[in-house]
């Protein structure tokens, strides 16, 4: 009797894998080996494909084949979760606790409740031998999607290097219009060669529809907004505090930037509106200049957090923002400091594939959310994708994640109907 995702979770959870981002040199913690090995191990068993994708020394993603019983490839869903969580305030959040009807612990929602169900669907097609004749499943457990999403910019060809991603100034994504024998590779060298795989070079990923992990109460999401974080800095001349017109205060340029981005700049964007994922945004959520009260600062900076909806480009922010300054007569420096494309989501929802896993879902209509997915990366590479997971995004990220155990099951039941529907 193939495993439940309940089952999966509470293993899942009790496998800690905060991102190293969050937490340097607590190796016990984090990285992404000790889920990638589990899921390994549960989908050999299981007669699965296995095939690994180094993205970082270390570090993997690792995708998981259920081929179609025609032998023949005609049709390619792809199922992604990632598998790194955001950080604790103690390990007591990896070890999984149900009360109330909920599975408490780091992950839950974001996004193990989401590998743990597709996993199962995964586990019970293998198991009742129902896989379809011509389409491909593939669940592509993905590294650093809660840092920079390497792992899915890796999947689609778009990481360069091990510690920079190429810089597109392109427009927000926009996508229109048991029994097999059973084979084992890699991508690309991994670091530690396990008992699962060999070493096999890959092209890029390409699929009829990804099916993205993230916390969206069992509904399809079509659209999310995009992500710029940025670094503006002013620059001015240091004098005593007893002579402060012998100086150029830093702070006070960058104090009329602030006012100007919360007040005109954010009113013309709430007039930019788009019909699922209402107005762009902008936040400035940092501030640090000067060193004492008796020194004029000569140096001050912020950071930004910049939503963009579809049709926004990353050009066209930069433009925004550097007439806006000119407008101010600042000189300041303005940086990305994410070193890698964010754009929007937004994928036509009458497309055939999407059509169906809607009406699965048991949806009239598209729905849209404010943050940033793996999906839009995936977008961008060409494949046209959605999101789809059980728990809600206002427990992610939260001290006490959970997720609803019916949620749970009820997606798994989706997902089992709609791959069995392929063909």
């Amino acid at each position: 009797m193939p495993v439940s995702a309940h089952k999966l979770l509470r293993e899942l959870i009790a496998l800690p894998s905060v991102n190293p981002a969050f937490l340097p040199g607590r190796d016990d913690l984090t990285g992404d080996r000790r889920v990638a090995d589990f899921l390994a191990f549960t989908a050999d068993r299981a007669g699965l494909e296995l095939e690994w994708q180094e993205v970082f020394p270390g570090r993997s993603n690792l995708l998981i084949r259920l081929t179609p019983a025609g032998g023949k490839v005609r049709r390619r869903i792809l199922l992604a979760p990632h598998m790194d969580t955001v950080g604790v305030d103690g390990e007591a959040r990896f070890k999984p606790v149900v009360k109330a009807g909920q599975l408490h612990g780091r992950g839950a929602c974001d996004t193990k409740g989401s590998i743990a169900t597709y996993l199962a669907a995964l586990l019970e097609l293998a198991a009742t031998g129902e896989r379809p004749r011509e389409t491909e499943i593939v669940l592509a457990a993905l590294v650093d999607e809660e840092n920079n999403q390497s792992g899915s910019r890796a999947l689609v060809g778009s990481l360069v290097g091990r510690d920079s991603v190429e810089r597109s100034e392109a427009s927000a994504a926009s996508i229109s219009g048991k029994g097999s024998p059973r084979k084992q590779t890699r991508f690309a060298p991994a670091s530690s060669v396990g008992k699962w795989g060999s070493t096999e070079s890959h092209p890029a990923m390409t699929a009829d529809l990804a099916i993205v992990g993230e916390p969206t109460l069992c509904k399809v999401i079509t659209a999310h907004k995009g992500d710029l974080w940025l670094r503006l800095t002013t620059h001015g001349k240091s004098a005593h505090g007893s002579k402060p017109h012998l100086g150029k205060n830093a702070v006070h340029a960058m104090a009329r930037v602030v006012e100007e981005l919360e007040t005109n700049h954010s009113a013309t964007l709430k007039r930019r509106t788009h019909p699922l994922l209402g107005h762009a945004t902008v936040n400035v959520g940092f501030i640090a200049g000067g060193k004492q009260p008796n020194i004029v600062p000569d140096r001050c900076e912020i950071l930004i957090d910049r939503r963009t909806l579809p049709g926004e480009s990353d050009a066209g922010v930069f433009a925004e923002l550097r007439a806006l300054l000119r407008r101010l007569g600042v000189d300041a420096e303005l940086t990305d400091t994410k070193n890698a494309p964010c754009p929007a989501l937004e994928t036509d929802p009458n497309l055939p594939l999407v059509r169906q896993l809607t009406r699965r879902a048991g949806q009239r209509r598209a729905l849209g959310v404010d943050y940033f997915s793996d999906a839009a990366v995936l977008a961008s590479g060409g494949i046209p994708s959605v999101l789809l997971g059980p728990g809600d995004i206002a427990q992610a990220h939260t001290a006490d994640e959970w997720v609803e155990l019916a949620q749970l099951e009820r997606l798994t039941r989706l997902l089992v109907k709609f791959l069995r529907e392929q063909p």
